[in-house]
């Protein structure tokens, strides 16, 4: 038998050389993934259903084979497993095909043990469902995981799996990353299938929340639709550290204030990327938060449109307040709206893409506070437009929504820890379709900053 502890110590890269090199098994593998979720899920609540029996098939030749893996509650992912979206109005949901991604997450050899929590819809920085609960973090229990991916982010980071299935939309695999202390990498549009297909440019993309960025490199250049030049990801970790034009800014652009333990860990990261031997100045590019929401409701019409057209009706007095406000708006959408919606994002794309002629990386906080306690971010709530509850979730997590809407790749890395013991995280941002450079450099920090040290109070291991 797999000892937890022995476990709980690999990321997925290590746990598959294990398996390759016979010294463990997949079963055991896959045995300790299973005690190590039953070790902490009672106190997390991050499992949507008993854990699937049997595992999720995968190819037993595929480069992470054996390696134990979680999917989110998001939508018709995995063949025969229900699903809800995080929600009590709609039951009995299953599809009879593979995402895209998840085919490829198989022949990677990833084998899915588990379906995750995410609040409704996945429109929430908060996971927190009339359906599921609260998902709690294994750092404070009375603190949330981020949101939506947070059921995906509170088991990696409680040890139970070294990967999980995440989608980001506007910050869904980031700011869980950040509450939960975990690598958060949002490739940039179209290097991973799936997303918003219609008017105006993909928004949500999908990926998986880790604990190392070799983990993050590796998984990508198996699930990706291209690499760098002749180079694949994980070539990156190696590297040479050539010098790169490095911004920072700790300045949310609605104007709200920053928490001063988030700025601090920002501003060090900084000074270490200049040790480092980068050239660093204090800039931003020019976002108008205003574009930012109207932007974003793009992803709002598309997920109301899939509901709506959706087979089988969901119950709508089961609805949360938000969703609710979804059905409303899309429903009383015109050509109009939807104009308005996709001008905007061009308008923020543009202005994005320019800062980039100039820089090669773009450094902020993930989110701008500490974790938020439970019932801070309230879905289920009727008093608010969508619109305003963009405005409520960005108050929170300012920094993540630009680069869905304009495409660039973005990672979120474990960099700073408050006086209370809680991850605080840092945005890096690089030019379109660079994420070789995002790996390159999370590498470095990663060396420079290692953070592997820091376990939370629940830990499988």
């Amino acid at each position: 038998m797999l000892d937890l502890r022995d476990y709980c110590r690999q990321d997925a890269v290590g746990l598959a050389a294990l398996i390759r090199s016979r010294q463990v098994s997949a079963d055991e593998a896959e045995d300790a993934a299973r005690r190590a979720v039953a070790a902490v899920n009672d106190d997390l609540n991050a499992l949507t259903r008993p854990l699937f029996e049997p595992a999720q098939g995968y190819q037993p030749d595929g480069p992470l084979a054996g390696v134990p893996f979680l999917v989110k509650d998001s939508g018709p992912f995995a063949r025969g497993v229900p699903f809800t979206l995080g929600s009590r109005g709609i039951r009995g949901a299953v599809t009879g095909l593979d995402h895209e991604l998840m085919a490829r997450f198989r022949a990677a050899g990833l084998a899915a043990i588990g379906q995750t929590t995410t609040p409704e819809m996945s429109f929430s920085f908060a996971t927190e469902s009339a359906m599921y609960g609260v998902t709690r973090s294994p750092w404070d229990l009375t603190r949330g995981v981020g949101g939506s991916s947070g059921g995906s982010a509170a088991l990696v980071a409680a040890g139970a799996v070294p990967v999980a299935h995440g989608s980001d939309g506007a910050g869904s695999v980031r700011v869980p990353a950040s509450c939960c202390g975990l690598v958060g990498l949002k490739p940039a549009r179209g290097r991973t299938p799936g997303g918003y297909a219609g008017p105006g440019e993909s928004v949500a993309v999908d990926f998986a929340l880790t604990r190392t960025v070799r983990d993050a490199a590796h998984l990508l250049d198996v699930v990706a639709h291209g690499t760098p030049g002749s180079r694949g990801y994980a070539d990156q970790l190696r590297a040479p550290a050539e010098p790169l034009r490095v911004a920072v800014t700790t300045a949310a652009w609605s104007g709200v204030p920053i928490d001063a333990q988030v700025a601090a860990a920002t501003v060090a990261v900084a000074a270490m990327l200049d040790w480092i031997g980068h050239r660093v100045v204090e800039t931003s590019p020019t976002i108008d938060s205003d574009l930012v929401v109207e932007g974003e409701m793009l992803a709002v019409y598309a997920a109301g449109t899939a509901l709506l057209g959706a087979p089988r009706q969901p119950d709508r007095a089961l609805l949360e307040g938000v969703t609710r406000a979804v059905l409303r708006e899309t429903l009383a959408r015109t050509d109009a709206d939807l104009a308005g919606a996709v001008r905007a994002q061009r308008q923020l794309s543009a202005s994005i893409a320019q800062f980039f002629s100039g820089h090669d990386v773009l450094v902020t906080p993930t989110i701008g506070r500490l974790p938020a306690r439970h019932g801070t971010l309230d879905y289920d709530n009727a008093s608010y437009s969508v619109r305003g509850w963009l405005r409520r979730i960005f108050e929170y997590g300012p920094f993540t929504a630009p680069f869905n809407l304009s495409g660039h790749p973005a990672i979120s890395l474990p960099l700073g820890m408050s006086r209370e013991g809680l991850p605080i995280g840092v945005q890096l941002v690089a030019a379109a379709g660079r994420e070789d450079v995002l790996i390159r450099l999370a590498a470095q920090l990663e060396q420079a900053m290692p953070w592997a040290a820091h376990q939370p109070s629940i830990f499988a291991g």
